[in-house]
């Protein structure tokens, strides 16, 4: 017994720290994107179509990470993934401080994003399948909450260093986290599993049944709200709070920083709520909700001082806090030999969204304005989001060592 809760917390806290990295690597780009382009002789008018193409080659690489990484996980192992994700990107990062144009920013923020798919989905499901059913809430959210703040410490480092410094922090704090990963074991549900001659980590047949392809493209839509916070009212606050008349200058590394502080405390909040009240469907419909109602109070607030815009990307954070949640259910859904490939590529094809959302929002703007146009696309994905949880059953409590017919 002594024995398993050892390897229990030491699953948790190892995935957790590692989620952390992969945060701070993640939202980098997005409060390093002025001065680093800058640095690289962007004029001023281009700043935001740079930025928007840059952070759409990660996004993009996340996708390509999301597939490559989840299948992997279900044929090699979940604690393999962890190995060579982190390896990528950190690898990635660290060459980020050394480019001396935008097209091998671009091409390393592709690599970068391709490593990153791979940290969450593995984590979660090792960590889903290591974790008592009546608790796995909370240990699902324990690692999502630690993570999630790992964007609080990628805004303070590029407050106060070089945008180059701060890729190399990222860098190397996951390199260094390898050594902690040398005593992870991959979960007995899935070593049980390989000893089976059945199909493992195949994509396509997540489409291959109306059910199967319905849980899946759900999964993936009740997500997508909290990356439109993130990847459009956050990243691109400075833009659209001048556009909205603020009274002073908002920083997006100051805005991602209180939006990340919010996430941590909602995505502890929503897993402990999710738990007490023994529904996960229940705690998304109310966190979107919440999200619904802070985009009308954020867009709709005009002439205020940056004070203001920093608390509503707090309580936005907060709102859109369901992160743990959200990959928890898709974990819960698929069996084990799906779980690793449903569970990478659900939110990497959550975060590839913010793809199709900036390129909307892009071309909303010359009829509807900056403000109109996040309005339509954000009600947009908070209708879909709706009707995708309408299709998604109750995995509260679920026993997950089962396995899918493919």
């Amino acid at each position: 017994m002594a024995t398993r809760k050892k390897i229990l917390n030491l699953t948790v806290v190892v995935s957790a720290l590692g989620y952390f990295v992969d945060i701070y690597d993640l939202v980098l780009f997005s409060i390093v994107r002025i001065p680093s382009l800058r640095s690289l002789g962007v004029p001023e008018d281009q700043l935001l179509d740079k930025g928007v193409t840059l952070i759409n080659l990660q996004m993009i690489g996340m996708l390509v990470g999301g597939i490559l990484w989840g299948v992997l996980g279900d044929k090699k192992g979940r604690v393999s993934v962890l190995f060579g994700s982190i390896f990528m990107y950190s690898v990635a990062n660290i060459l980020n401080a050394f480019v001396q144009n935008v097209e091998m920013y671009g091409l390393l923020r592709f690599v970068a994003g391709v490593g990153l798919a791979g940290e969450l989905g593995a984590a979660i499901t090792l960590v889903s399948e290591v974790t008592d059913k009546e608790s796995r809430g909370y240990a699902t959210s324990i690692v999502a909450g630690v993570g999630v703040s790992g964007a609080i410490l990628a805004a303070i480092i590029g407050e106060y260093v070089s945008w180059k410094a701060a890729y190399i922090v990222g860098g190397v704090l996951g390199l260094g986290l390898l050594v902690l990963r040398m005593k992870m074991f991959d979960s007995g549900m899935y070593t049980n599993l390989k000893k089976l001659q059945i199909r493992k980590g195949s994509f396509l047949s997540l489409f291959s049944t109306r059910d199967r392809g319905v849980r899946y493209l759900s999964c993936v839509l009740i997500g997508v709200p909290i990356w439109f916070v993130i990847g459009i009212l956050i990243t691109f606050a400075p833009e659209i709070t001048k556009d909205l008349g603020s009274t002073g200058v908002v920083s997006a590394g100051t805005g991602i920083l209180f939006a990340y502080a919010g996430l941590t405390v909602g995505d502890f909040a929503s897993g402990i709520l999710s738990q007490l009240l023994r529904s996960r469907r229940k705690i998304v419909f109310w966190f979107i909700t919440m999200t619904a109602l802070l985009i009308l109070i954020y867009l709709y607030s005009r002439d205020m001082d940056p004070s203001f815009y920093y608390t509503v990307c707090f309580a936005l954070g907060v709102a859109a806090g369901y992160w743990a949640v959200f990959v928890t259910i898709a974990s819960e859904q698929f069996g084990t030999n799906m779980r690793a490939t449903v569970t990478t590529t659900v939110p990497n094809l959550v975060r590839g969204a913010v793809v199709p959302l900036t390129l909307s929002f892009k071309a909303l703007q010359p009829t509807f304005g900056l403000v109109q146009s996040a309005l339509i696309v954000g009600f947009v994905t908070i209708g879909v989001a709706y009707m995708a949880l309408s299709f998604l059953k109750e995995t509260y409590g679920k026993d997950l060592d089962f396995i899918e017919h493919i």
